[in-house]
C-alpha cells in the first residue's frame, strides 16, 4: 500500500505530536503517545506505531521534501522496512552521496561555509596550489573572480619552517582537477562527514571498502587518484588538504586500496601509474633513515612541524603552558605569542608538540597508548601496514607485471620485495611479540622496551596474515579476551586505559570507545586464520550496536561508539560527530558506514535475520 501524503502539513503534525523535546528527531528520549494516523488523499488510512517506524516517516517525508515535491507518495514497506535492510539502503543511496565532495567551483563554495575558517583572519578562504599544478593555479584564479578565495602557489619545496610561517593563514591545499569536454571538475573524494569537510588519510580507504561494496567503484578510485596527487605535489598523503597538515602523513592503506580498486576494474594502466606512486611514497616517506625509518629497523610515526598545531580549539594546552608562563611572569596568550615568535626558547615543549603531532599523524589522537612518546615508539599497527606494502609490492609484481617492475630509475622483482617482508617480519616478532602474554605490543626504540599497553591494535598483524597460525591462536585467545565488549571491540583494555579522574580524562581511542578501523581490520584477520565464529560475534556485536542506536535515535551513525554501554553517547574529547542533524542524517558517518556494509558482506543470514529482529547478543552466540 502507498500513501500519498501532503509533506508540510504531515511534517508539522507528526513533529507536534511525537517530538516533544523539540530537536526535530524522533527517538525513545521523546514522550510522545508513539502513535500517529496517516492518511492518504485516496482516503486509506493507517496508524504508524511506535519510535523507529514514526521516525522512518518523518525520514521519508523529508527525502521527499528534498526532492522538491508537495506530496510524498510513501510506501508502507519503506515505514515498515525492517532496520538492517534499511540502514544498509541508506548508506547506499543517500550518505555516501551527502559524503562526496570536489575542489572544484561547487565544492570550494561549501569549503568557505566551513566552521573551521571562522577563525580566519582575512575574509578570504586562501586556496593553496602546488608549484608545479598550472592547471590548478589558472583555474582557481578564475574562481577568485566569483568566491571570497585567495589563491596561493605554493614554493617548489616546502619546509616545515615555510608550513609555521603560513599557519597564521591557514587554508585548503588543492586536489586533484581534471579537464573534459572543455570543463573543469575536481576529481571526487568523500569526506568523514560533519564538521570533517576534507579528504583524510586513512579515513578514505576504510571509506573506499564500503564505495566498493555498493558499486561504487570509480568513486574509490578517484580516491586513489586523489592520493596519489598528493603523494606527487605534497610528498606524501596527508592527514588532510589543510595547509597546516602538510608535514603530517597518515596510516599508510595505499597499497591496499589500489590493489582492491584493480581487483575490480583490471585496468593494468592505472595499476602501474599508481604502483609507481606507492613504491615512491614507501621510498621517500616512510624508508628515510633518522626520520620515520629508525634504527632498529623498523618504522615510527614522525610529524615534522614547529610549534603548537594550529588547528586545535583555543585553551587545549592551557594546562601544559600554565606553570611556564606563570615562571615567566606571562599570561597563557603572552606566553603562546613569545614562544611561538622564537622569543622564548622551550626544549621542553619542543618535544611535547612534537609528539602531539605526531600522535595526530598516527590517525590515533588521542590515545594514552602514545601519548607523550608518540615519536619514541615502533607502533605494531604502522610496521604491519608497511609489512602489507612490501607484500602488495611483491604480489603484484610477480602476478601482474611478470616479476619486473620500474620505478623511480630502479628495476624492482618480486624477490626484493618479499624479502623486505620477511626481515620486517622477523624484526616486529623480535621487537613486538611478547611471548609470555601473547600479545603483540609496541616497541619504545629510544628506551629499548616493550609497552604494556593492550590496544585494539595488537590483533592487526592478522590482517595481513603476519602471524603464524600458532601466534594466532595465542593471540586471538589473550587479546579478545581482554578487549571484547557488549559492542565489539574497545580501544584499549580497561586495565591499560588506567583510572579514570578529573587529572586523568577520557582519550576518544581508548577503553571505553570502539572504532570502525579496528573492527574492520580485526574481522578480516581473524578470518584470515579460519577464526570464523569468533568473527561472526564481534561483527555481530558490532552491528547490532549500530542497528539497535539507529532505530531508537532517528538513524543516528556517528563516528564512534563507547562499546561497554552499547552507545553512541561518547564522553570523551571532540565530541561525537555524526549526531548533530535535524529530521534525518544526510551522511552517517563515512568509516561507520563502510563498517556497516562490510559486517553485512561478512555476516551469515541467519545471523542476519537476528539482527532485524535485535536480538542481543548475549542470546546469540
Amino acid at each position: 500500500m502507498v500513501f500519498s501524503l501532503n509533506i508540510e502539513d504531515t511534517l508539522n503534525r507528526l513533529l507536534q505530536q511525537e517530538d516533544t523535546d523539540g530537536d526535530k528527531k524522533i527517538t525513545i528520549e521523546d514522550n510522545g503517545p508513539k502513535a500517529f494516523e496517516i492518511e492518504s488523499r485516496e482516503g486509506n488510512k493507517c496508524i504508524v506505531k511506535g519510535t523507529y517506524h514514526l521516525s522512518n516517516l518523518l525520514q521519508e517525508l523529508v527525502i521527499s521534501k528534498n526532492e522538491g515535491n508537495k506530496f510524498a507518495e510513501i510506501p508502507l514497506k519503506k515505514i515498515e522496512e525492517p532496520p538492517v535492510i534499511r540502514i544498509s539502503r541508506m548508506i547506499r543511496d543517500y550518505y555516501w552521496k551527502g559524503l562526496t565532495r570536489s575542489m572544484d567551483e561547487v565544492g570550494v563554495e561549501k569549503l568557505i561555509a566551513d566552521t573551521k575558517n571562522e577563525t580566519l583572519t582575512a575574509s578570504k578562504l586562501p586556496v593553496y596550489v602546488p608549484f608545479h599544478d598550472e592547471l590548478a593555479f589558472n583555474y582557481y584564479n578564475t574562481l577568485e573572480l566569483k568566491l571570497p578565495i585567495q589563491v596561493i602557489k605554493l614554493p617548489e619545496h616546502i619546509s616545515p619552517e615555510f608550513v609555521k610561517s603560513i599557519n597564521k593563514k591557514p587554508g585548503i591545499l588543492s586536489l586533484k582537477l581534471q579537464e573534459a569536454h572543455g570543463e573543469i571538475k575536481g576529481v571526487p573524494f568523500v569526506v568523514p562527514g560533519g564538521r570533517f569537510n576534507e579528504m583524510y588519510g586513512w579515513d578514505s580507504y576504510f571509506e573506499s571498502v564500503g564505495l566498493l561494496l555498493d558499486g561504487k567503484t570509480e568513486l574509490a578510485k578517484a580516491m586513489a587518484d586523489n592520493f596519489q596527487y598528493e603523494i606527487i605535489h605534497y610528498g606524501k598523503i596527508l592527514n588532510a588538504n589543510r595547509s597546516y597538515y602538510l608535514t603530517r602523513t597518515q596510516p599508510p592503506f595505499y597499497s591496499s586500496l589500489i590493489r582492491e580498486v584493480f581487483e575490480i576494474t583490471h585496468d593494468k594502466e592505472w595499476l602501474k601509474s599508481h604502483l609507481k606512486t606507492a613504491i615512491q611514497e614507501y621510498e621517500t616517506v616512510w624508508m628515510v633513515q633518522g626520520k620515520r625509518l629508525t634504527e632498529n629497523g623498523l618504522n615510527r610515526y614522525l610529524a615534522e612541524g614547529i610549534g603548537m598545531p594550529p588547528e586545535t580549539e583555543e585553551g587545549h594546552y592551557d594546562a601544559i603552558l600554565k606553570p611556564f608562563a606563570e615562571e615567566a611572569n606571562l599570561s597563557i596568550h603572552d606566553y603562546i605569542f613569545k614562544y611561538q615568535n622564537n622569543y622564548i626558547q622551550n626544549d621542553f615543549l619542543d618535544t611535547y608538540f612534537l609528539h602531539d603531532r605526531t600522535v595526530r599523524e598516527s590517525g590515533h589522537d588521542t590515545s594514552y597508548r602514545i601519548e607523550g612518546m608518540c615519536a619514541d615508539l615502533n607502533l605494531v599497527e604502522l610496521n604491519v601496514l608497511l609489512y602489507k606494502y612490501e607484500l602488495d609490492f611483491a604480489e603484484i609484481i610477480n602476478n601482474i607485471f611478470d616479476n619486473t617492475f620500474e620505478a623511480n630509475a630502479t628495476i624492482y622483482t618480486s624477490k626484493y620485495w618479499f624479502e623486505k617482508a620477511s626481515l620486517r617480519k622477523s624484526l616486529i616478532n623480535k621487537f613486538c611479540w611478547n611471548s609470555e602474554k601473547g600479545l603483540y605490543l609496541d616497541y619504545n626504540q629510544v628506551t629499548k622496551k616493550q609497552s604494556t599497553f593492550v590496544a585494539a591494535t595488537t590483533l592487526t598483524p592478522l590482517w595481513c596474515k603476519m602471524a603464524t597460525q600458532e601466534q594466532a591462536k595465542i593471540l586471538v585467545d589473550n587479546a579478545i579476551r581482554l578487549l571484547k565488549e557488549k559492542g565489539g571491540i574497545a580501544g584499549s583494555s580497561e586495565e591499560s586505559r588506567g583510572n579514570i579522574n578529573e587529572k586523568r580524562p577520557h582519550r576518544q581511542w581508548d577503553y571505553p570507545n570502539g572504532w570502525a578501523p579496528h573492527q574492520m581490520m580485526i574481522w578480516k584477520g581473524l578470518l584470515n586464520y579460519g577464526f570464523d565464529l569468533e568473527a561472526q560475534e564481534l561483527v555481530y556485536r558490532w552491528l547490532y550496536m549500530i542497528t539497535k542506536n539507529a532505530v531508537d535515535y532517528n538513524g543516528t551513525i556517528p563516528e564512534k561508539y563507547d562499546v561497554v554501554e552499547g552507545t553512541h553517547k561518547v564522553f570523551a574529547e571532540y565530541g561525537n560527530v555524526g549526531t548533530d542533524f535535524e529530521y534525518m542524517s544526510q551522511e552517517g558517518f563515512g568509516w561507520m558506514n563502510a563498517s556497516y556494509q562490510y559486517g553485512l558482506s561478512l555476516l551469515e543470514s541467519k545471523y542476519v535475520e537476528k539482527l532485524n529482529n535485535l536480538i542481543e547478543p548475549e542470546l546469540v552466540f
